[in-house]
């Protein structure tokens, strides 16, 4: 069953407790409400450290520094076969 839930006299909304603890929403939480279209809102929990919450989520295979390093020693391969 999905809940409805009833604004009070300031327009508040209280998130059904079953919600909020599967979104990990705590007493001074924060949280994202955007509007999606004319008759609907998205909430969405916002961690505690938005930053570090991202860390590694793009992260696909080796990191830059290390592609990096590893076409820098290419390259160096490369100019030394060549002054060989």
């Amino acid at each position: 069953m999905v809940p409805i839930v009833k604004t009070s006299a300031k327009c508040q909304i209280v998130i059904p407790s079953k919600i909020r603890r599967a979104l990990g929403i705590e007493p001074g939480s924060k949280v994202l409400i955007e509007k999606s279209d004319d008759r609907h809102a998205i909430l969405s929990a916002v961690p505690d450290d938005p930053i570090e919450s991202l860390r590694g989520a793009i992260q696909r295979g080796e990191s830059m520094t290390q592609e990096l390093l590893k076409q820098r020693r290419e390259d160096n391969l490369r100019e030394e076969d060549k002054t060989a």
